[in-house]
């Protein structure tokens, strides 16, 4: 199945007319968080981009509209277009977000580089849940059923019993932005048991969140099912697991990737950019 631009695109998109002034646009611009903006003329229909950049060389100019400093056109897509074809352009380009138009040419959305990483790790999302998926229909001879949806933070029973806090503050970052993939969860019953998505769903809650979106994962034959106690059920009994605030946050250590990495930085330091002269590994 191809994904289109359409399913990733930002609809309500932060943009400036071009009359606005040099002044006003750099005003807003410092108080959002991107790079630069679109530009469109009275009627909706997109004339350009403006960049960071461009403003800074600019800034002098306070009161000159958008119009006499802008180079006219920009690196467009339609809705309808293969994100993969997207991505490949913004990469060409060196671009960090790419106006979206219709027919007309009015502005009808954005998309960003975050976007068209935010698709990829949701494309990869449901080859967990059906590996998962396979895995207990094998183990328990029984036939399961995926769906995406949201599940309450409340009933969930995690399997997880450590989670490290830098990696809390990561995922802090990633659900503040839509960035955040879906956690995989098995429905038992009445039972919510997380199976992926540990620190995900603790930095959701920790943010106030009473829902997360999820692929769920349901045996066709529920009453066949309950009489089997699983391997993910018998974790949480064995580590007192009934509830997310009965996960331990390992304030002392880092996450095993961050860990790795900061040795790197470590070892390639401002001293010596080539890692020559560094520690061995």
């Amino acid at each position: 199945m191809i994904v289109r631009v359409r399913d990733y695109m930002v609809l309500e998109v932060e943009h400036l007319d071009e009359m606005t002034s040099v002044g006003t646009a750099i005003d807003r611009l410092t108080r959002s968080r991107h790079h630069g903006l679109p530009v469109t003329d009275t009627s909706g229909k997109l004339v350009g981009f403006v960049s960071s950049k461009e403003l800074l060389r600019n800034s002098l100019r306070r009161a000159t509209p958008l119009k006499e400093i802008i180079r006219p056109g920009t690196y467009t897509a339609t809705p309808d277009m293969a994100l993969d074809d997207v991505a490949r352009i913004m990469f060409r380009f060196g671009l960090r977000d790419l106006p979206i138009t219709d027919e007309d040419n009015r502005l009808v959305g954005v998309i960003s580089n975050l976007d068209i990483v935010r698709s990829h790790f949701e494309r990869a999302s449901p080859a967990k849940s059906e590996t998962l998926k396979h895995l207990l229909a094998e183990r328990y001879g029984l036939p399961f059923s995926s769906r995406r949806g949201l599940v309450p933070l409340a009933r969930l029973v995690p399997t997880q019993w450590k989670v490290f806090e830098d990696e809390l503050e990561g995922r802090r970052y990633e659900l503040e932005r839509g960035f955040a993939e879906p956690v995989l969860v098995v429905q038992k019953g009445d039972l919510w048991i997380l199976v992926d998505g540990h620190h995900r769903a603790l930095a959701a809650q920790e943010m106030g969140l009473a829902q997360l979106q999820a692929f769920i994962l349901t045996c066709d034959k529920p009453e066949e099912f309950s009489a089997f106690e699983t391997g993910l059920e018998r974790v949480a009994r064995e580590h007192h697991l009934n509830s997310l605030s009965d996960i331990e946050i390992d304030r002392s250590a880092h996450h095993p990737l961050l860990e790795v990495t900061t040795q790197l930085i470590r070892r390639v330091g401002p001293e010596d950019p080539t890692g020559t002269t560094g520690p061995p590994a």
